[in-house]
C-alpha cells in the first residue's frame, strides 16, 4: 500500500528488508550478548559500560520528553475540565488493573507454594551490602510518602535526578498555567512544540546505538549472574513468567477485545520496543517510542502525553504481580503463616507501596521491603532469598509494565471517546495510513525502522530523487526558512 503525499498523490512506499530494520539488529545484539557472557563471562562484565552508556543516554531524553509532551498536550486544549477528568479516569483504571495484577500474583503462589520446604532461618540470612541499603531504604519508607515525593524541592531537581513522577506533577502546572495565559502564552506554547520535535530527532540519533547497547546490557547481565541461578530458583522465575504472560493474555487481552482491538498484533506493532526493554532491562528507553506509535495510531497527543508517563508511575503491572509473589514467597521460605486477611492487608499496603519507588534504582525491592517492614510479619531480611534472581525477572517486570500502559492508554482513548479504533486497527495490521495533521513529520522509521508508517517530506528526502513526487500545492511551504512549525506542518 503506497502512501499519501501533501498534494495528495498516492506513491508506493518501499519496505525495507529485514536486514535493515532495527528490531533485527536489537535481537542480534540480544544473542550476541547472551553467548558473550556465556562463554566468555569476564568479557562480558567488560561489556557494563557499553549497556549503561546507552541506557543512561535514553534517560537523557525521557524527562525533556515527558515534560514537552504533557506541557503541550494540555496547553493545547480548549477545555481544561477534560484534561482532569482524563487523569482521574487514568488513576482509576491503574489501581483496578493493578489490584488484578497483585490478585494474580497471591494466587498462583498460594496455588504452588514454592516456599515451602525452603525453611530459611531469618536470623541467620546473610545480607551483601548493596542489598542491605535497599533494605535500610524500605525500611524507612512509610506508606504515605509517595504522596509527598510528588512535589519536588526544586525545579530543576526531578530533571537532574530522573524523578518522572516530579517532572510529571511540575508538566502538569506548568501546561495549566500556559492554558491559562491564553494568547499571550501561544510563543511559549510554539516553543515548546518545536522543541518536542528536536528532542525526538535526537532520539532517532540515539536510537541508532540500540543493538550496540541491547549487546553491552546483556552480555553483563549473563556474564555477571551467569546461569547458575537459573537452576537453584528456576521454578520461582518460571512461575513468575508464567504468570505474568497469564495476566497479559486474560487480563489485558480482555481489555483489548472489549475495544475490539488485537492484543498479539498490537505487541507485534510494538516489537521494536520489545526487544529494546528485553536488552536493557528497562521501560525507560521505550517510553518515547511507544508515545510516537500511540499518537500514529490515532490516539489524542494530550491523552498519550498524559497518561504514559503517568502510567509510568503509577500503572506498574507486571512490578505489582512480582511484589505478591514474592511477598508470599518469602512468607512460605521463612515459616511464616499468613492468614487469608494478612494476605488481602498485603495488597492494600502494596497498593500505595508499589508507587512509591517507580523509577529509583533497585525500586521493586525497596518497594517490597516497605511493604514487608509495614505489615512487620515477614522479615525484610527474606528478600536475600531472591536477591540473586531479581535481575531474571527484571526484563518481564518491565514488558509486562509496558504493556499494561499501552493498553491503559487505548483503553482511556475509548473512555473518553476519541479512539479510533479503525485507524488502530489499521496501524496494528501493519497497514499505512495517512499521518495526521498534528503529527511531528519525522517519520517514525528514523528511530524504530518500522516499514513505512509515515510520508517522507521534502525535508527528509531529495524531492528530485523522487520519480513520483508531485510539486506542492501553492499554499505549501517549499523554503526552510517559511515553513510552518514541525507540530502543524501540512501533512
Amino acid at each position: 500500500m503506497g502512501h499519501i503525499t501533501t498534494a495528495g498523490t498516492e506513491i508506493p512506499a518501499p519496505k525495507k528488508r529485514w536486514y535493515r530494520q532495527l528490531y533485527f539488529w536489537v535481537l542480534t545484539g540480544i544473542v550476541l550478548g547472551i553467548l558473550v557472557g556465556w562463554l566468555a563471562p569476564v568479557a562480558g562484565i567488560a561489556m557494563e559500560p557499553i549497556g549503561t552508556t546507552f541506557v543512561n543516554a535514553m534517560r537523557m531524553l525521557i524527562g525533556p520528553i515527558v515534560f514537552l509532551t504533557i506541557v503541550g498536550g494540555i496547553a493545547s486544549v480548549a477545555d481544561l475540565k477534560k484534561v482532569g477528568m482524563t487523569g482521574l479516569k487514568a488513576l482509576t483504571y491503574f489501581q483496578i488493573g493493578t489490584i488484578f495484577a497483585l490478585l494474580f500474583g497471591l494466587v498462583a503462589i498460594n496455588i504452588f507454594r514454592l516456599g515451602d520446604g525452603v525453611n530459611a532461618d531469618a536470623s541467620a540470612i546473610k545480607t551483601t551490602d548493596s542489598a542491605a541499603k535497599l533494605i535500610d531504604a524500605g525500611a524507612h519508607q512509610e506508606w504515605w510518602q509517595f504522596l509527598t515525593h510528588i512535589i519536588p524541592t526544586s525545579i530543576v531537581a526531578p530533571f537532574v535526578e530522573g524523578d518522572i513522577l516530579q517532572i510529571i506533577f511540575i508538566a502538569v502546572i506548568f501546561g495549566i498555567a500556559l492554558n491559562a495565559m491564553g494568547k499571550v502564552g501561544a510563543p511559549v506554547l510554539d516553543g515548546v512544540q518545536r522543541l518536542t520535535g528536536v528532542m525526538f530527532k535526537i532520539l532517532g540519533f540515539i536510537m541508532k546505538a540500540a543493538p550496540l547497547g541491547a549487546f553491552g546490557a546483556m552480555a553483563f547481565a549473563v556474564g555477571k549472574f551467569g546461569v547458575s541461578s537459573l537452576s537453584s530458583m528456576g521454578g520461582l522465575i518460571a512461575l513468575f513468567y508464567a504468570t505474568s504472560i497469564l495476566f497479559v493474555v486474560v487480563v489485558l487481552g480482555s481489555v483489548m477485545a472489549f475495544l475490539k482491538l488485537n492484543i498479539f498484533k498490537m505487541i507485534r506493532h510494538l516489537k521494536e520496543e520489545y526487544l529494546l526493554i528485553l536488552g536493557t532491562s528497562t521501560a525507560e528507553p521505550a517510553l518515547p517510542g511507544l508515545m510516537r506509535k500511540l499518537e500514529h495510531a490515532g490516539v489524542k497527543k494530550e491523552t498519550v502525553g498524559l497518561v504514559v508517563p503517568t502510567g509510568y508511575s503509577f500503572n506498574l503491572d507486571g512490578a505489582a504481580i512480582y511484589l505478591s509473589l514474592a511477598a508470599v514467597y518469602i512468607a512460605q521460605a521463612t515459616n511464616t503463616n499468613l492468614t487469608i486477611g494478612q494476605q488481602l492487608g498485603l495488597i492494600a499496603v502494596m497498593l500505595l507501596t508499589s508507587k512509591g519507588a517507580a523509577g529509583v534504582a533497585g525500586g521493586g525491592f525497596i518497594a517490597l521491603t516497605a511493604t514487608l517492614a509495614t505489615l512487620g510479619t515477614i522479615p525484610a531480611a527474606g528478600i536475600m532469598l531472591i536477591f540473586g534472581i531479581d535481575k531474571f525477572m527484571s526484563e518481564c517486570r518491565a514488558l509486562v509494565n509496558f504493556t499494561g500502559n499501552a493498553v491503559a492508554t487505548l483503553f482511556i482513548a475509548w473512555w473518553d471517546h476519541t479512539l479510533d479504533a479503525d485507524r488502530v486497527r489499521r496501524v496494528f495490521n501493519g497497514e499505512a495510513v495517512e499521518p495526521l495533521p498534528s503529527e511531528d513529520p519525522t517519520p517514525l522509521d528514523e528511530f524504530t525502522d518500522i516499514a513505512a508508517d509515515l510520508t517522507d517530506h521534502g525535508h527528509h528526502a531529495s524531492m528530485d530523487s523522487d520519480p513520483g513526487h508531485t510539486e506542492p500545492a501553492e499554499d505549501e511551504p517549499t523554503s526552510k526558512d517559511n515553513r510552518r512549525p514541525a507540530y502543524s506542518e501540512t501533512i
